[in-house]
């Protein structure tokens, strides 16, 4: 059982990896000014490759089970993650961000009767803390319309993990995370052309490989193993792992883009992995009282 539950969150951690390569993306590789569109292409093509591949559709209520968690977990949170990368230093954003944890701890006690702790809580104001000693620079700017969106984010993708947890599809993982990037992807269409017009005339092949990199591995198997951790551990565990793309972000910025590390950094990394990992720590079981002896009765 210890080893399920380990390699589950190991194969969860490998989703909020792949997504701290978000930024790093989208301001080297995507056209600029173009956030919506970045969203569109990112989960539609995604999730009709998912579909073709598994041949599945909704049934019942799974059909509006479906839309709404494709709104919160695809639609609109890639739709202000990218309004986020786009208006938002890096730092700003994965500050504004990482309250995810608090989120959804607040979410579960609410929807799921799940109890919040002490621990959870003083984990999750540490993760708030250490991504914002690691990401966060003094010069940066606040623009309002990111901060809101990178807050909105935090708060529909909060919703969506707890609702992902309460309603347990009947259809195998790829074929839910095909309806999910497709209803994400299918409302996100219409506002990419209304606010943003329609695509560029000519794409660089470093925008297509930026497109096909979020598409591939940032959405269709970053997805499916997300939510297959969301079946098999709890919100809380789910979505602390969701601090570790800050770190990587800042670890691609030092490898790729020559970005240093001071020590308050690194600092604030080892804070937020340490928030990381008291979130997954699970309480020992009480232990059983000794056994009595038994007292024979006379007689």
């Amino acid at each position: 059982m210890l080893r399920d539950r380990t390699a589950a969150l190991l194969l969860t951690a490998l989703a909020p990896a792949v997504w701290g390569s978000t930024y790093l993306v989208t301001t080297e590789l995507l056209p600029p000014g173009r956030p919506l569109l970045a969203a569109v292409l990112r989960a539609l093509p995604a999730g009709l490759l998912l579909l073709a591949l598994t041949r599945r559709l909704p049934k019942g209520s799974w059909w509006w089970k479906a839309m709404v968690l494709g709104a919160l977990n695809i639609g609109l949170f890639l739709a202000l993650l990218f309004v986020a990368a786009y208006r938002l230093p890096g730092g700003v954003a994965a500050t504004v961000g990482s309250v995810q944890p608090l989120l959804v701890a607040g979410l579960s006690a609410a929807l799921l009767g799940q109890r919040l702790t002490v621990r959870t809580v003083l984990a999750a104001v540490a993760g708030v803390g250490g991504v914002a000693l690691l990401v966060l620079r003094a010069e940066a700017r606040l623009d309002a319309v990111g901060v809101a969106a990178a807050l909105g984010g935090a708060a529909v993708m909060a919703t969506g993990v707890v609702l992902s947890k309460r309603w347990v599809s009947p259809a195998p993982l790829l074929a839910t995370t095909g309806w999910q990037l497709v209803a994400g992807g299918v409302l996100l269409t219409p506002v990419a052309l209304l606010v943003e017009g329609p695509p560029p005339a000519t794409l660089t092949a470093g925008n297509l490989a930026g497109y096909a990199y979020l598409g591939l591995i940032g959405a269709a198997v970053a997805y499916a193993l997300w939510f297959r951790g969301i079946a098999m551990l709890s919100p809380n565990e789910v979505t602390f792992l969701g601090l570790l793309s800050p770190l990587v972000a800042a670890a691609l910025g030092w490898a790729v883009l020559g970005q240093g590390l001071t020590p308050l950094q690194l600092l604030g990394a080892t804070i937020a992995l340490g928030a990381v990992v008291v979130a997954q720590a699970r309480p020992a079981p009480p232990a059983e009282a000794p056994a009595q002896p038994r007292v024979l009765a006379d007689r």
